[in-house]
């Protein structure tokens, strides 16, 4: 029997009846400490400054306002919520697209209004009896050290061996946190021949990916798909693996399945729009962003880029015949939210213009070569670098407004910056035949990569020679700065002031690059190594 009277709670209903009645029962039960809250904004606040064992938390907290869902999403990515504590998502509707949206974020439990007091403690106490069951596993997660979630779930399994399937997706977890990748793949390979289960093909699928196995990844995906065809993540990971494999027609294909069973995921959306753009499908990418922006207004993962990438699908949708009034309205309510919300950022102020301009090509050419003028002013003075995308579609609308030499200019910097990026210099070869553009990094990258080698094998001296020459001949480089960099922090060797200098310089110019930049958080090791907390 649960201790209810040593246990926290708290309500989250925008019904203040609801709130009362359920906060009624959890008495009755003997509960002394149940908080209540109207918002998932005041949900948010009240368990960043207080553990909750218990989170009832409505699924619909009216339009306007974040939902239940979108509160799960900040609750375990700022990790606001112990691993010890249960969530049960609390609703009164059972449509898939809410039932999916939520599973994908894994509450603990589900209740379905309307509910007694006794259906309230069955759920309850049947939650709290697998997590007592785990807690040593739950206690190593809330303090992020995987090692002693992989020694906890060993301990179990040889104390109870009847625990040990409920502690496999937490010691697979924690492998792959540990980054042991044999004994991962062998865990994951004989949980699926034993008793199949989605988050190991999942599991097993991704880090096939990862080890650029892109083959045997499809197959795993595939096998999961027809095993398991409700669950949407398994159709994301199939996605990412044609994508890899270049098969992005089938990729959208795939994505478009993945968003019919869950179309509430805001992520999931947003991919599928830049995939359908990739593939010049503009009637299936702008119908993507338009559920990503909608969907995204209380979101954690709201991004100017799909408001961006709506504009940029409705232009090329219009073509030639130009836009319709809605299409207008749109671009404008999308264009001017970035505006508006981002106002200090130069990149989306440039960008938003730009998109503007292409918007008005057609019907109004005399204020879309005003706003083209000013995003190129703007454009030269910018203190940051363009993400390789957002670079060649700006190059691209400036081309197509009648700043040939301005867009040259922008894939002359993006193949300095990114040119070590196969990917990168690919789609450059697709809209310019420059060669002094597509060949003038060629020899900065050869050097680069003698450096890598040289750093492999320990010989600092001769990789950081081969890193500055590489540096000078690319100076704006995100790759061989960092390589520099992290050479001469190398904790084998001495660093001079003047080394340290020069780490920093290299340093400084490349915290220029965007911060969803894969490198991004390598940058910032270094940087706080160089220049201190």
């Amino acid at each position: 029997m649960l201790a209810y009277n040593q246990k926290s709670f708290l309500i989250v209903d925008d019904f203040s009846d609801f709130r009362s009645s359920v906060r009624s029962m959890l008495r009755e039960l003997g509960v002394k400490e149940v908080d209540t809250a109207d918002t998932g904004e005041q949900a948010l606040k009240m368990c960043s400054e207080k553990r909750y064992d218990f989170v009832l938390h409505d699924f619909n907290l009216g339009d306007g306002r974040k939902n239940g869902q979108q509160v799960l999403e900040d609750l375990m990515t700022e990790r606001l919520l112990s691993y010890e504590s249960v969530f049960i998502m609390v609703t009164a509707e059972n449509s898939q697209a809410m039932v999916m949206s939520a599973l994908e974020w894994e509450p603990d439990g589900y209740l379905t209004k309307p509910f007694n007091r006794a259906g309230l403690a069955q759920r309850i106490e049947k939650m709290v009896q697998r997590k007592t069951l785990l807690k040593p596993i739950f206690q190593a997660l809330d303090r992020g050290k995987p090692a002693e979630v992989l020694a906890a779930c060993v301990n179990l399994a040889k104390q109870d061996p009847r625990l040990a399937p409920l502690c496999l997706r937490y010691k697979a977890a924690a492998l792959r946190d540990l980054n042991q990748v044999e004994p991962l793949e062998a865990l994951l390979n004989s949980i699926i021949a034993d008793r199949p289960t989605p988050w190991a093909y999942g599991m097993l699928g991704s880090l096939l990916l990862k080890r650029g196995r892109t083959a045997d990844a499809q197959g795993v995906y595939e096998q999961a798909t027809k095993a398991f065809p409700m669950f949407p993540a398994l159709f994301d990971g199939l996605a990412d693996v044609l994508m890899a494999r270049g098969e992005t027609k089938r990729a959208q294909s795939v994505l478009e399945t993945a968003v019919r069973l869950s179309p509430l995921a805001v992520r999931r959306q947003t991919m599928l729009g830049k995939l359908a753009m990739d593939n010049q499908d503009f009637e299936s990418a702008s119908r993507a962003y338009r559920q990503a922006v909608s969907q995204g207004q209380f979101s954690r993962f709201k991004n100017p880029e799909t408001n961006l990438g709506l504009a940029h699908a409705l232009i090329n949708k219009g073509g030639d015949q130009g836009l319709d009034v809605r299409a207008r309205a749109e671009i404008n309510q999308a264009l001017g939210d970035v505006a508006k919300e981002h106002a200090n950022d130069e990149g989306l102020q440039v960008r938003a213009r730009l998109m503007k301009a292409a918007s008005l090509q057609h019907s109004d050419p005399e204020t879309a070569a005003k706003l083209t003028e000013q995003a190129v002013a703007r454009l030269d003075g910018m203190s940051q670098f363009l993400s390789a995308d957002a670079a060649m579609v700006v190059a691209s609308q400036l081309k197509q407004l009648g700043q040939e030499q301005a867009g040259a200019g922008v894939l002359k910097n993006t193949a300095e910056i990114y040119g070590d990026d196969p990917q990168v210099m690919k789609t450059l070869a697709s809209l310019t035949d420059d060669p002094e553009i597509l060949g003038a990094n060629k020899a900065a990258i050869d050097l680069n990569v003698q450096g890598v080698r040289s750093y492999k094998a320990g010989q600092l001296s001769e990789a950081q020679e081969l890193f500055r020459k590489a540096l000078a001949l690319q100076p704006k480089n995100i790759s061989i700065a960092l390589n520099l960099a992290q050479s001469l922090l190398h904790p084998g060797q001495s660093l001079s002031a003047e080394a340290l200098q020069e780490c920093r310089a290299s340093l400084t110019m490349v915290g220029k690059m965007p911060e969803t930049d894969a490198r991004y958080p390598r940058y910032q090791k270094l940087k706080e190594r160089a220049f201190g907390a």
